[in-house]
């Protein structure tokens, strides 16, 4: 079967896919990408049997026709966080005025101008009224390259991305979310294409994803996990 995976829930699968591989025999292909590129994928005419995209996306899909009404099945919840290179002095970011001034104080802020955080991120830095103070001192990765690996480089002081995207990248520490009042909360769901070839085995990889067992794997991969409830 085929599927489109948003980066936010990459870590998971990874380690869940393999599993639901074996368990049934056959192979799994995905096309991994930020929500909004496989968006654009999308649009593009790219299908296949399941998508895994920001719960939005999903219902958008689903009144456009083509996701299958009613397969939403929401996965987990993901947070944004922030990140500092290893050993580095990490940050207060425990209100917003104290990460105003660490945005303030950093040589270099990177996040990803494609992923939900990055489009997020800007109108953060609007609210805190730094967008322009801080202007010079943003680091976009290049294509390819995950925020974590900037800091990881000293390319950035701070990084911001999903928790569960920034977790995997060695070289790096997590200092905490984004403080609650700034902070944006995703839900990222899963949608059987209304093309499907490999429907079943679509709604069974759906049934993986949401077992009791998998819900250990959400958590230590920076995510909530979400009780099955069908949309």
């Amino acid at each position: 079967m085929r599927g489109l995976c948003s980066n936010g829930v990459k870590a998971v699968a990874l380690e869940l896919i393999p599993q639901f591989e074996r368990a049934r025999g056959i192979k799994v292909d995905i096309l991994w990408g930020s929500t909004n590129m496989l968006l654009g994928e999308i649009n593009k005419g790219a299908t296949g049997d399941l998508a895994i995209l920001t719960d939005e996306v999903i219902d958008d899909l689903i009144a456009e026709g083509k996701i299958v009404a009613g397969s939403r099945v929401d996965l987990a919840r993901s947070a944004i966080g922030i990140a500092v290179r290893q050993g580095a002095p990490k940050p207060d970011i425990g209100s917003a005025e104290a990460f105003r001034q660490a945005l303030l104080s950093a040589r270099a802020i990177s996040y990803s101008r494609t992923g939900i955080s990055g489009v997020y991120f800007p109108t953060v830095l609007d609210r805190l009224g730094i967008a322009e103070a801080v202007k010079s001192k943003i680091v976009i990765p290049a294509p390819g390259m995950v925020v974590g690996e900037l800091v990881a480089r000293g390319e950035a002081d701070i990084g911001v991305q999903q928790i569960s995207e920034l977790l995997p990248v060695p070289g790096i520490e997590v200092v905490g979310p984004l403080p609650a009042a700034l902070q944006k909360v995703t839900v990222f769901s899963a949608g059987i294409f209304a093309d499907a070839r490999e429907a079943e085995v679509a709604q069974a990889l759906v049934e993986a994803l949401t077992s009791q067992a998998s819900r250990a794997v959400y958590v230590c991969k920076g995510m909530e996990p979400i009780d099955r409830s069908p949309h």
